[in-house]
């Protein structure tokens, strides 16, 4: 998996893991952030969330341009700078006011706009690093890696934002209860509004925090300081970004001569002793048609992915179980996830390594993880509470610990000259987008409508096991279509406009991301199975467009 790789990779990977892990951790709250501190609707939340994600996914594009003008490294650079100035201003704690909104939506322009500079650019030169033919062989497994430690950064985000709202809760003589943020707003807004069951809920929760009166003005005080005790927590995990950014600063200009050999574009190719493959118009034209074919098509992979952070991290706060015991505290502790992919990582190695040593320390990596995790599961408490943001650490662990299986299956594969091309796994990657979204539909059976559990509907939360198998399952769809399609881009794109194509694939990207809100306007009254259904018929409908397009894009590959 790793043997044959340019040196580069690992340094741009690391650079990258360091970027993503502070975005993540953003992530992870910022849904949850807007609800709490601004009482936004789910609604306004999604248009707020999906607008985002749209920004910071079609600022690739303009940066990819800049790029292919005055160079990619130059871009990289100015683009981390920028994202910093963004995360220091989300880090503010700010009123909840027109103030606060503004200042938010101005940290959100620059996060987006580095992102922009940063993200398409780092990968295109990681593409450039297969320009070697020394190296050419490798480009799919190197951009699998390259994925890998994306999710590296991204397994830790939730945890670390979780620890930070557990120590200021504490802090502030509270504990996170999901459903407090939205009756304290109701509350605040208007006392005399609420629903009997909904004012009945909110001082059972008083109590549960130690407070015990029926007196108005100890309730809109207990509201207050729960919400300002709230928010600082999330303003604090914001500003782990910034420090995730000085990290992956001083990756990229420690070890950037690992790696300066892949900085050069069109214009500095030559100077770089790089002869680029010259394509003529009809060549070039068909190259550009499938790649706008394949970026169409992957639009509604991305709505139905995205929806992590906004309709599925809706329901872990809202339907899901908040506490655990037993065997499922397991996946709730990111050690524990850890030692899981050590063991994995072990047994590949057992089998990949030739030499008794390599053997005897893969061995190890089996044998020492699975004590700890015993050692764990025996020590910690037998019930634990869980976290809306803890459940996005699971795809991250699930795309670093699948990888190496990916790569042997596909290593495999192309052993037998039956690998699948890239096009194809892609609409593969639809299909099985499509059945992980049956998983929540078999969910969200007998579950009410989110309208109705306003109004103080009675239900049984579900297993948490339902959002973990859901994200299983999408996880083998992204490990299909992402990696893959970055690759194929790299690939496909002619030589000077290669940051171009690259940065179109992330506007592919943000289209996907402003799509993500439609889900945000049916969580309401509608069945909340409906929801789901809405996201599998758009994926199914991708992967039979993608079928019927495939002989035209194998063509090109």
């Amino acid at each position: 998996m790793f043997e044959g790789q340019p040196k580069g990779l690992y340094a741009l990977a690391l650079a990258n893991t360091g970027e993503r892990f502070g975005y993540y951790t953003m992530l992870a709250i910022f849904t949850l952030y807007l609800q709490a501190k601004f009482g936004f609707s789910e609604q306004t939340t999604g248009a707020f969330y999906s607008s985002f994600l749209m920004m910071a996914y079609l600022t690739p594009l303009f940066g990819g341009m800049a790029a292919d003008k005055w160079g990619y490294g130059k871009m990289v650079t100015i683009g981390i700078f920028i994202m910093f100035f963004g995360y220091v201003l989300m880090a503010v704690p700010f009123a909840a006011n027109m103030l606060g909104i503004i200042a938010m939506s101005i940290a959100l322009f620059f996060i987006a706009c580095g992102t922009g500079l940063f993200k398409g650019n780092l990968q295109v030169m990681v593409g450039n690093l297969y320009e070697n033919a020394r190296y050419s062989g490798k480009r799919d497994g190197g951009f699998s890696i390259f994925y890998m430690a994306i999710n590296i950064g991204a397994l830790f985000a939730p945890t670390a934002a979780t620890l930070v709202t557990n120590w200021i809760m504490t802090k502030g003589g509270f504990t996170y209860n999901s459903a407090i943020p939205q009756l304290a707003h109701q509350y605040l807004d208007s006392p005399t509004g609420m629903t009997a069951g909904a004012t009945s809920q909110l001082h059972t929760l008083m109590i549960g925090q130690g407070i015990n009166s029926y007196d108005p003005s100890v309730i809109a005080s207990f509201c207050h300081r729960y919400i300002d005790s709230l928010s600082l927590s999330y303003n604090l995990g914001f500003s782990i970004a910034c420090f995730s950014l000085i990290l992956s600063f001083a990756i990229y200009y420690l070890f950037r001569n690992s790696f300066k050999n892949a900085d050069y574009n069109s214009k500095t190719a030559a100077a770089a002793g790089v002869q680029e493959e010259e394509l003529s118009k009809e060549e070039t034209h068909q190259r550009v048609v499938a790649l706008f074919l394949v970026f169409a098509v992957v639009i509604f992979f991305w709505m139905s992915f995205h929806q992590n952070g906004l309709t599925l991290t809706f329901f872990a706060r809202d339907y899901t179980q908040q506490t655990v015991s037993g065997s499922e505290r397991f996946a709730f502790d990111v050690t524990n996830l850890v030692s899981a992919i050590l063991m994995v990582y072990g047994a590949f190695g057992i089998f990949q390594n030739r030499t008794v040593r390599g053997k005897l320390i893969s061995a190890a990596l089996i044998v020492l993880p699975l004590v700890y995790i015993i050692y764990n599961m025996g020590t910690t408490d037998s019930k634990i509470s869980v976290l809306p943001q803890i459940f996005q650490q699971f795809n991250p662990s699930f795309v670093v610990a699948l990888t190496p299986v990916s790569l042997a299956i596909f290593g495999y594969m192309a052993s037998k000259k039956n690998e699948p091309s890239a096009p194809r796994k892609i609409a593969y990657g639809m299909l099985v987008a499509a059945i992980a979204y049956c998983l929540m539909t078999f969910a969200s059976i007998g579950l009410p409508s989110p309208d109705a559990l306003k109004a103080g509907a009675s239900f049984s939360r579900v297993s948490p096991n339902w959002l973990i198998s859901t994200y299983l399952v999408l996880t083998f769809g992204e490990l299909l279509l992402s990696p893959m399609g970055i690759s194929f881009v790299s690939k496909v794109a002619p030589p000077k406009l290669k940051g171009t194509m690259m940065g179109l694939w992330f506007v592919a990207t943000a289209v996907g991301n402003m799509m993500v809100q439609i889900t945000g306007w049916l969580w309401g009254s509608l069945p909340l199975w409906s929801v789901w259904i809405v996201l599998i018929v758009v994926c199914l409908l991708s992967f039979f467009v993608m079928m019927a397009l495939m002989k035209r894009l194998e063509r090109v590959c």
